[in-house]
Order: structure tokens, then C-alpha cells, then sequence
């Protein structure tokens, strides 16, 4: 065969390679178009299958994937059609510029050039089928449950994709290449297989799986004093305890009915968790000025009282009195605990078996001193609590290592205590707030009957709820800016939604001022609490002071509502970990309001999802009882049993 036959050959065979490329991306690209043009919401009140468990349902970061790996399809598709048609239209012109010729065609052609367009081209077609089939990945996930749950269906319709067609892949290409450049392709197919693993990893869990699984293997038992996490992830026996512990309390007020603080209720629900697993609670704290002082019924709980001193606080030498002559009088105590400095560090230094439970420290105080100082209006004095809480801050990194063990109740402090104030990371324990699961959980009939008790009417479909102590460092005057003025601005907004405020304090009567959209309900108790959390769609928390946990925010997860608070570490280090579950601001009028409008705009519909995942996620870590198995479990291990302290401080590794 001459020459010239070679290159009339070869070039009708890259004719008909382009001729292919272009009618199978004409193809896809309708499909992809197709896919652009509907998106399925991801409710899973459509899906195929009706799941409704939280882990099956797919939340809105994949259905926005959906639509990216739909558009980076589109632009491969469109690329590898003008790079083939570029290539077709320089072919045309190489026969004399378009001229209708009665010969056969021959054309001298760079044959290297022409196969690395044509390689081009074609890696384009790959790429936009790639991104295609992990396009459908999400739908299906989307329309018949993630593969995180492990949906049968799910799986039954991703394995056979994932695997027909980088196979069919290869195949395409083997028909166009040579063998050189097959293995190009080859290789191109095999990055894309590893991202395309990658991506479902993340859906799955199998990384996670595996590191679980590695950990377990490598480390059977680990000492627990030095997990670095929050000891809410662990699982700890819910039996009887191995060992019933006689337990000193350290706190400056015990909580009367639901006047109570958050140092308070997390004293009050740890502790009486404890007493009823049979430990024996001698708690020493201020006598209270109303004399009918909270009575339980429980035979292990002791209270000592004394007069608290002119700043509130306990008197550290009566109750000191009071604990040498408890402590001396039968078993000694096993274990001490004190709510933040209810036992100062000049009595703590030398007791080894005691922890300090942190619900604030001053590192924290300072980024609300900087919200609170940006918000101050010209009007109001300079203050200068900036400076004064650095003092604070470098006093407590002094007394701080006078006291054993520490516990953080957010993962953020728990990384200051470390970093910022140097204390050894096995004294350092995280152990996250947890209400009572029993009180606070999902109850329709509750909230219907609470809305049908204050008026609300059915019209509002928007219900917003606030709870907790109205004064200025909670965010208050930052709420009632933005109110106002949506109010004002916004018809449908005032017509459509209601605020429900549950509380008491100075912005109380400022809150009425607002008008009928807004209904301040006044300080409400813990049942009547829960039937509020039950009544309303979102629970919004507008604090602008950044330490520990607010309880409010973990009893409304529980009752399995979204969460909106502002962007604090600790709040999204712990608790808004994701927008899946809740929405973050800063604080400003302008952050508020955004967010506020995001979240009358998503709806019922998606708000019922967040929330069903943002109670999942208490279930998982802010429970009662998981907070009392974990401080349960903190105290046998410090406490002064030298003879079983050691299994008390081993943990083996169960992930399930």
C-alpha cells in the first residue's frame, strides 16, 4: 500500500473516530441537560422507598453535588464536541476549503497531531461520563436512601454502575487508540476510580470504618484519662455500677424549681443521676433565701448547708469545716467534684481525687467582651472589661493546675485548657453537657395543645422559638433590632411567622412592644418547657456569650428541632457541627436578619429534616445519661481505690 492509500486510510479511520465522539456526547449532553433541567428535592417524604430515618436521608450538601457533577458532565461533554468538530472542520478545510471534489479524498496530515486531538477529545467524552455516573450516584441515594444507611436498593443500583461502566470506558477507547495510548486512558480511568472511591468513602463511612477497625486491632484497651475527645462518643455499660461511690459536691446554689442557671441544672441533672445509680451525694452549697428548700426523694442524697458569703459565693471555711468532718466520719469520700470554683484552689491543691468541672473560663469571656464592644452604641461608657478579663485570663492559667482534673463541657474549651493554659492533656477531660431525654423528646400532641393554650393560630407557618434569660449578654438587643425591623420592612414575614419568648428578664416588656407576631410567654417549667419546644419549628439562640453549652439549645435538639444560634467556637465545635442540622450567624443585625430570612424561606418541610438529624446527634452525645455514665465512669478511675483503679481507667475500643 502506498502513501498516500496509508493516509486516506488512516484519515477515514479518524473520521470515524470523531463521527463516534461526537454522536455519543450529542447523547449524554441531552441527558445531562435533561439533568440540569429537574432537580429532585430531597424530601424524604418522595423518596422511592419512604425512608425516613435520618442517616437514609439525604440532605441538601449532595443534592447540591448533584448539580455540580451535572455541570462539570455538561463542560466535558462540550469540550470534547468542539475539540472533534475543531478537528473535523480542519480536515474539511485540508481537502481545498469545502470544495466538492469527485476523487477520493487525500489529505496530507500530521497523523501525531491529529491522534493527540482525537486523545484529547476523547478524554473529555471519559471525564463527562465520570462525573455522569457520579451524578446518578447522588440521585439514586437521593430518591432511595444514601449509602450510609446501607439501603439494599441503593446498593443494588450503585455497584453494577460503578462498575459497567469504567468498563465500558475502556472498551470505547480500545476501538480509537492504539495500545500506547489505551494505557493513557487506562490510567486516566484509574485516578477517576480512586476519586470516585473517595467520594462514596465519604458517604459510606469506610474510612472512619477502617480506622475504627485499625484502632481496635492496634490499641484492645486504651487508657481513657488521655482520650482526646469528648467521652460523650464512648459507650460505657448501662448496668449497675461496679463500685457505689461516696461523692462530695462543691457548688455555689443548688437550682429551686426553674430558676436555675446553667452551672445549676447541670448540677442538678448529673447529680441526681448519680444518686439514683446508687451513689452517695453529699453536696455542700448556699442555703437558700426561700425556706422551702427542693426536697428529693432519694435516700443517698445529703445536703450541707451555710450562708453564702456578700458576693453569693460559698464560705470556703465552713464548708471546709463541714466536708473535713463528713469526710472523717465512717467511709471516706472517694471522689470530689466541684462546679467550677465552688471549691477555690486554695482547698483543691492537694486533693488528688478530685475534678473541676469548667462551664466558663475568662480566654472564652474575651471574645464576648469584643462582640459586646462593637455592639455598644456611642451613647454608652467605654468600658474597660477588655483588659481587665487578659488579667483574669493569665490569673486563672496560675491556679488552674492547683486543681487534679478538669473537665471541659465543649470541645473548644476543652483545646484551650490544653493549648492556652498548659495543663496536661491526661488532667484534661471532655465530657459535653446533657439534659434529661426523658422530659425533652418529640411530642406532636404537646405542641399542638400548647399552641391551641397561648392562641397561636394555625395561619403562622413559621413558629420561631427563644428561651432563656432575657438581658443583653444573651443577644437580646441584637433579636429585637433584627425583629424590628423585618417586621417593619416585611408584610408576609408579619403575617406568616410568630416568635414565641420564653423567659424573664429586662427585655421582657421590650419584646411586647413589637406587637402581636411577637408573644412573650414569661418563665415557663421544665414540662411546660418541653410542650414549648414541641410547639415551635426552629429554636433560635442569639447569645453573645461565648462558654460552654447552652443547655437550651441541647433540650431543643432533643425534642428534635433545628437549631439557630450565633457563630461561637464552642457552639460549632460541638453542638451546630454542620448545616444539616441548624444555622450559624455573626453577630450583627445584618448576619441575623440573613439567616432568619434563610429560614422562613427553606420552610417546614426542610426544617422537620434538620431537626430530625440535629436530635439524632443529642441522642448520640447531649442525653442525661450519657453525660452521668461518663463522669461516673471519670470518678472510679480517680477516685482513691488504688486496687481497681486501673481497670476503672482502661476502656476497650467497641465501635458500633
Amino acid at each position: 500500500m502506498d502513501n498516500g492509500s496509508r493516509r486516506q486510510f488512516s484519515t477515514s479511520i479518524h473520521i470515524m473516530a470523531l463521527d463516534g465522539i461526537v454522536n455519543v456526547n450529542s447523547l449524554f449532553t441531552f441527558a445531562v441537560f435533561l439533568g440540569l433541567a429537574w432537580y429532585p428535592i430531597t424530601d424524604p417524604a418522595i423518596t422511592l422507598t419512604g425512608v425516613a430515618e435520618p442517616a437514609c436521608v439525604a440532605d441538601t450538601t449532595m443534592g447540591e453535588d448533584l448539580v455540580a457533577f451535572h455541570v462539570y458532565s455538561f463542560s466535558s461533554f462540550l469540550f470534547s464536541s468542539l475539540v472533534a468538530f475543531a478537528l473535523k472542520q480542519a480536515i474539511w478545510i485540508g481537502q481545498g476549503g469545502g470544495k466538492v471534489r469527485s476523487v477520493p479524498m487525500t489529505i496530507h496530515v500530521n497523523t501525531a497531531a491529529l491522534r493527540a486531538g482525537i486523545l484529547v477529545s476523547a478524554a473529555g467524552s471519559v471525564f463527562g461520563c465520570v462525573f455522569l455516573m457520579l451524578a446518578l450516584v447522588d440521585l439514586v441515594q437521593i430518591k432511595l436512601g444514601t449509602l450510609a444507611c446501607r439501603s439494599f436498593h441503593s446498593l443494588a443500583a450503585i455497584v453494577p454502575l460503578v462498575i459497567l461502566v469504567p468498563f465500558a470506558l475502556v472498551v470505547f477507547v480500545a476501538t480509537i487508540f492504539s495500545f500506547r495510548c489505551l494505557c493513557f486512558i487506562i490510567f486516566v480511568l484509574s485516578v477517576f476510580s480512586s476519586i470516585s472511591f473517595v467520594i462514596w468513602s465519604q458517604y459510606t463511612g469506610f474510612f472512619d470504618f477502617q480506622n475504627q477497625v485499625t484502632l481496635q486491632n492496634q490499641n484492645q484497651f486504651i487508657n481513657i484519662l488521655s482520650f482526646p475527645s469528648a467521652w460523650n462518643h464512648l459507650s460505657f455499660p448501662t448496668g449497675p455500677p461496679p463500685k457505689f461511690l461516696k461523692i462530695a459536691l462543691f457548688v455555689k446554689k443548688w437550682p429551686h424549681k426553674h430558676r436555675a442557671g446553667g452551672l445549676e441544672r447541670h448540677a442538678l441533672t448529673l447529680h441526681l443521676a448519680l444518686a439514683q445509680r446508687g451513689h452517695e451525694l453529699h453536696i455542700f452549697t448556699t442555703s437558700s433565701l426561700n425556706p422551702s428548700f427542693p426536697s428529693f426523694p432519694i435516700g443517698t442524697l445529703y445536703f450541707h448547708l451555710s450562708k453564702p458569703t456578700a458576693a453569693g459565693y460559698l464560705d470556703q471555711a465552713v464548708v471546709w469545716k463541714q466536708f473535713q468532718h463528713q469526710n472523717s466520719t465512717g467511709k471516706p469520700f472517694d471522689v470530689i467534684h466541684t462546679e467550677s470554683v465552688g471549691l477555690m484552689h486554695t482547698r483543691s491543691r492537694n486533693l488528688t481525687n478530685l475534678a473541676v468541672t469548667w462551664h466558663g473560663i475568662a480566654y472564652e469571656s474575651i471574645h464576648s467582651d469584643i462582640i459586646q464592644e462593637l455592639l455598644r452604641t456611642p451613647e454608652e461608657p467605654l468600658a474597660f472589661s477588655l483588659t481587665e478579663r487578659a488579667m483574669k485570663v493569665v490569673e486563672e492559667v496560675k491556679f488552674f493546675p492547683h486543681y487534679a482534673h478538669h473537665v471541659a463541657t465543649s470541645d473548644h474549651v476543652g483545646e484551650v485548657l490544653k493549648r492556652i493554659y498548659m495543663i496536661p492533656e491526661e488532667r484534661v477531660h471532655i465530657i459535653l453537657n446533657g439534659v434529661d431525654e426523658e422530659i425533652f423528646k418529640p411530642n406532636a400532641a404537646k405542641g399542638k395543645d400548647f399552641k391551641k393554650k397561648f392562641g397561636i393560630p394555625q395561619s403562622k407557618t413559621l413558629v420561631l422559638g427563644i428561651a432563656g434569660r432575657l438581658v443583653k449578654d444573651k443577644g437580646h438587643p441584637l433579636m429585637f433590632e433584627a425583629l424590628m425591623q423585618m417586621l417593619k420592612e416585611n408584610d408576609t414575614f408579619r403575617e406568616t411567622a410568630i416568635i414565641l419568648v420564653a423567659g424573664d428578664g429586662p427585655w421582657s416588656d421590650r419584646y411586647k412592644d413589637l406587637g402581636a407576631t411577637v408573644l412573650v410567654l414569661g418563665t415557663l417549667e421544665p414540662a411546660q418547657l418541653a410542650s414549648f419546644y414541641n410547639a415551635i419549628d426552629i429554636f433560635v439562640n442569639p447569645t453573645l456569650r461565648a462558654q460552654g453549652l447552652d443547655h437550651t439549645l441541647l433540650e431543643a435538639m432533643l425534642s428534635g428541632k433545628p437549631l439557630m444560634a450565633t457563630r461561637l467556637a464552642s457552639i460549632t465545635g460541638s453542638v451546630i457541627v454542620g448545616t444539616e442540622m441548624g444555622y450559624t450567624f455573626s453577630p450583627t443585625v445584618a448576619s441575623l436578619k440573613g439567616t432568619l430570612y434563610r429560614v422562613w424561606h427553606d420552610g417546614r418541610v426542610v426544617l422537620e429534616r434538620k431537626g430530625q438529624l440535629a436530635r439524632q446527634r443529642g441522642l448520640e452525645l447531649f442525653t442525661a445519661t450519657k453525660m452521668a455514665a461518663a463522669y461516673e465512669r471519670l470518678f472510679l478511675c480517680i477516685s482513691n481505690d488504688e486496687e481497681n483503679r486501673d481497670s476503672y481507667c482502661t476502656y476497650q475500643p467497641s465501635f458500633q
